[in-house]
């Protein structure tokens, strides 16, 4: 049996099922799992992929195979797991999703305990590791179901204060993923309406992409925000790890306003600490985190990288323009549901419209692009020279910052693509300065 390397990403394990990713590689990175990190009680957790029980019974054959002990705690969002691995007595955890792949993919995030922390396994981190043997003939498995439903919903309520959400109508689109199956269990408790759109879990996504971000993917949830005269809407990825707010006249939200409106709230209870965000966001996020009375920390791009500067600087919280936002108790951890219900108290204790408070937090014009070309590498040698005038840095591609405007051009993991984020203070400036790379660029991939 070959393995395709390629499902070894840099934050997890993510492939086409079943011709990258199947049952056999499955029962191998069980086996390898336990091997590589020393550990024996696991919790694991699957989301509504068609593949994901078949992924999730080979994958326990493996960690069996190796003296492993499974826990279940069943279909859940991603969250789910992270709560688990950080409340109980468990060394690990794996999570079966792809989280926004289209259909016919899955994948494993997994972690593990150190100490009182989680520690994320990057998929890079495993390949070695992954051997070929074939998997051993197990027809019936023991694994031990666990409930955390309970305790779970307990730990996110314990982040808000109930008497300060107000009566607000709000639409949620689970995206056919699992977010649905959370937020049915919080809505009674809420003093809030909740317009709930495409809440059956179901693998094949029949109403649109499980990435919020893919074009079309948010028509549903605009159209009806504005039938129901909704106060804003929420949209999910299929793990409900990733989370986007919509606003009353059903514009998406960027993720870097979202993080400064829940940087806001916590800061409020959690005065001078540190909040995480990511380069490529706008620079409004650093002016208001000191607003705000918060340190604000810059990372590489990647919700790994996003949480361990969180924590390395006993932040409150974090968060990246891929719609994840991480929390200090939450063992450090992204949730989509404590961002929901953080945002529900957000505004419910502003009686703006949510498109007034963004506009409110909007001051820069900003855009990005990506490019494909042959040699990322010398694109980005090229773009230092050309704009060496510039105050340069080169945490995650190259950052070059000038007066009124500023760009970050980076690679990507995965793809032959360089990625341009871009942001000025007037929005002329801003398509003078793309025309300009944009052309340059152009230039430099025909080489």
């Amino acid at each position: 049996m070959k393995i395709n390397q390629a499902i070894f990403k840099s934050y997890d394990i993510r492939g086409i099922y079943p011709s990258e990713l199947n049952e056999d590689i499955a029962f191998e990175i069980g086996r390898a799992f336990v091997r590589q990190n020393n550990v024996r009680q696991i919790a694991m957790g699957q989301d509504a992929r068609i593949s994901s029980p078949a992924l999730f019974k080979a994958l326990a054959k493996g960690i069996l195979a190796e003296g492993g002990k499974v826990y279940d705690i069943g279909q859940v969002p991603t969250e789910c797991l992270y709560f688990a691995v950080g409340n109980y007595d468990f060394d690990a955890g794996i999570m079966i999703t792809a989280s926004h792949n289209p259909k016919e993919y899955n994948g494993f995030k997994m972690i593990k305990k150190e100490g009182n922390n989680i520690e994320m396994i990057r998929g890079t981190e495993m390949a070695s590791a992954v051997e070929s043997d074939g998997m051993k003939n197990q027809d019936d498995i023991e694994v031990e179901k666990k409930d955390i439903w309970g305790d779970y919903l307990n730990h996110i309520f314990s982040f808000v204060d109930l008497s300060e959400i107000m009566p607000l109508k709000v639409v949620a689109d689970a995206s056919n993923g699992v977010a649905g199956l959370a937020i049915s269990k919080i809505q009674d408790k809420l003093p809030v309406e909740i317009i709930p759109l495409n809440f059956n879990p179901d693998g094949n996504f029949p109403n649109h992409a499980p990435n919020p971000l893919l074009e079309g993917s948010a028509d549903q949830i605009r159209e009806k925000i504005k039938t129901e005269k909704a106060d804003f809407g929420l949209i999910f990825d299929a793990d409900a790890d990733r989370i986007f707010l919509v606003d009353e006249d059903g514009s998406l939200v960027g993720a870097d306003m979202v993080l400064l409106l829940l940087a806001k709230h916590f800061l409020e209870k959690n005065p001078g600490m540190a909040v995480a965000y990511n380069l490529i966001c706008s620079r409004a996020v650093p002016v208001f985190i000191s607003k705000f009375g918060g340190v604000p920390i810059k990372t590489q791009v990647g919700f790994v990288n996003v949480a361990r500067g969180l924590k390395q600087n006993n932040g409150i919280m974090g968060g990246e323009l891929s719609g994840h936002y991480c929390f200090k108790d939450n063992f450090y951890m992204d949730s989509g549901m404590i961002a929901l219900l953080a945002l529900l108290i957000v505004f419910s204790k502003d009686s703006k419209k949510v498109s007034e408070i963004i506009k409110e937090l909007s001051i820069y014009a900003k855009s990005d692009h990506n490019f494909e070309v042959k040699s990322k590498e010398m694109v980005l040698d090229e773009i230092k020279q050309k704009y060496s005038d510039g105050k340069q840095d080169f945490l995650d591609g190259v950052t070059v910052e000038y007066k009124d405007w500023w760009f970050n051009m980076r690679p990507s993991n995965t793809e032959p693509l360089l990625r341009l984020t871009i942001e000025a203070d007037t929005q002329e400036l801003l398509e003078e300065k793309f025309e300009e790379l944009k052309s340059f660029v152009n230039k430099l991939a025909k080489k």
